[in-house]
């Protein structure tokens, strides 16, 4: 069977994604699992890991990855996968400022500016370094995850300014999870600028919230 990507499509929107079935990682009883809430959770993830329409560029892919020694998951399996790796990083990021959102088989890591970098700065705040290495510690653990990392900014400037700021940052912290031991080729990095708001850039606190990095943790099935 060929191997495939399987991407979830996240709504934009302030709708709340539908509740799924899933298996409890501890009793393995099923249970539904919690839907994603607010806006651009995981935004524009149909773009993630550069898997487009084209056919060759998906091959590329999915030879790099091969030649990684990452492999599929079985379908049946996947809930469980990414239960445990669920749990497992809120217990690393219990107490950073990350928050952990649970949408469907997807995982989406909330990483504020305020922990992660100064203003107008790309790289990263030295103490969440620390941070990042135990998403990571998680990360090389389940290997047949995929990665998108995605910068966020606020408003305030030009919509190049805030495109540039935000793809630096997503490679910045692309950088230190490949530094500490992530695997490159199962990380795509992109900046979304300003294009997806969790909230309203008219106040001092919407605009904290969407300067913002998200990781969207994908599982790579058959």
């Amino acid at each position: 069977m060929n191997k495939k990507i399987v991407l979830c499509c996240l709504v934009v929107s302030t709708v709340g994604l539908q509740a799924c079935t899933t298996v409890d990682p501890y009793t393995r009883e099923e249970k539904t699992a919690s839907a994603a809430k607010g806006a651009a959770i995981g935004a524009a993830v149909g773009a993630v890991l550069g898997i487009a329409t084209s056919g060759d560029k998906k091959k590329r892919k999915e030879r790099a990855l091969k030649g990684a020694g990452i492999g599929a998951l079985a379908g049946g399996g996947v809930g469980y996968y990414m239960d445990v790796q669920e749990a497992k990083l809120r217990q690393q990021l219990e107490q950073t400022g990350v928050s952990v959102t649970r949408s469907g088989d997807n995982i989406i890591l909330n990483m504020p500016s305020n922990i992660t970098f100064a203003v107008d700065r790309a790289d990263v705040n030295p103490d969440f370094v620390d941070t990042l290495g135990s998403v990571a510690l998680v990360l090389k653990e389940y290997k047949s995850t995929m990665i998108e990392v995605a910068g966020h900014t606020d408003s305030t400037g030009s919509e190049v300014y805030n495109q540039r700021l935000s793809q630096q940052r997503a490679q910045s912290v692309s950088q230190v999870l490949i530094a500490n031991g992530v695997q490159s080729v199962r990380i795509d990095s992109v900046g979304y600028g300003e294009g997806y708001p969790v909230a309203s850039n008219s106040s001092a606190a919407g605009r904290q919230q969407n300067r913002r990095v998200e990781l969207t943790l994908l599982p790579y099935v058959q």
